[in-house]
């Protein structure tokens, strides 16, 4: 797509939620994010990225950048260039990979992440880069629609415990599973509306006391995995249940897509839709 596009988009994105995104390239704006990525995360022996990470990324060209309210940063994000995963082979294609992206929680409802997500996709148009990739836990249900629905980004693969043990205030010491994404930058802006085909089972279901209830599915095509109401109240409240959630999310989400299943997006928000081959 066109830069001027690309930047446009963002722009209005921005402008949309009341904030003004840039790159960062300052030692008090690079701290500054430091700061947020710790109140967003909660102090823990291994922070998200270092005061001194920033300053390198941000000073030899990678992708860092906040959002400004007025003076006060609420989101930043951090990116480097990484492979493509859509190009196999001796011929490395680089992409930006997004490594960590946090909002302050008094301003989510204003789709700041949206605008910090739209202002990489201008960075990478402009730098001539095919993709935009990420990853992200696949039992949160905001961002699984954000990216698959909102962006339009694919899901290529599940890694189980992608990052190891964390003990931040997010991941509470479960397992780290995570979806890898890919999203075209010049693809158009979001995903068609999923059509489900008459008669797809559910795979795995919301049962009693918002727990995971799979389901035996004999020979189907497609099938519904459904994601938990809220992983990150029932890591505060009901640990036990959020880790059953990632071991059956685990069996019916990643153990398809290994096998060469597809998720073709998510359905009202709660279910991914999955069919068996394809392309995601």
């Amino acid at each position: 797509m066109e830069q001027r596009s690309a930047e446009q988009d963002a722009a209005r994105a921005a402008s949309a939620s009341a904030v003004v995104v840039r790159e960062l390239r300052e030692s008090d704006e690079l701290a500054g994010a430091y700061d947020l990525f710790e109140s967003v995360w909660g102090p823990a022996a291994e922070p998200v990225a270092t005061h001194e990470l920033l300053l390198v990324l941000g000073r030899t060209g990678s992708y860092v950048a906040g959002a400004y309210d007025g003076g006060r940063l609420v989101g930043a994000s951090v990116g480097l260039l990484a492979a493509d995963p859509a190009h196999a082979g001796p011929d490395v294609v680089p992409a930006l990979h997004s490594h960590v992206t946090a909002v302050a929680a008094d301003v989510r409802s204003r789709r700041v992440g949206y605008a910090l997500k739209l202002h990489q996709r201008a960075w990478a148009v402009g730098r001539g880069l095919p993709a935009v990739t990420w990853t992200y836990d696949p039992l949160v249900r905001r961002n699984a629609h954000l990216n698959l629905t909102k962006l339009g980004a694919a899901a290529v693969r599940y890694v189980d415990d992608y990052y190891g043990a964390l003990d931040d205030a997010i991941n509470g010491g479960d397992a780290t599973d995570r979806l890898v994404l890919r999203w075209d930058v010049a693809a158009p802006l979001g995903a068609a509306e999923e059509v489900v085909p008459d008669g797809t089972p559910v795979a795995l279901a919301v049962g009693a006391s918002s727990g995971p209830e799979r389901r035996t599915v004999d020979a189907a095509d497609a099938v519904l995995v459904a994601v938990p109401p809220d992983i990150e109240s029932l890591r505060r409240d009901d640990p036990a249940t959020a880790r059953a959630w990632r071991a059956a999310v685990r069996a019916e989400l990643g153990e398809r897509m290994r096998a060469g299943w597809s998720v073709c997006g998510l359905v009202g928000r709660t279910h991914y839709l999955l069919q068996r081959g394809g392309t995601a």
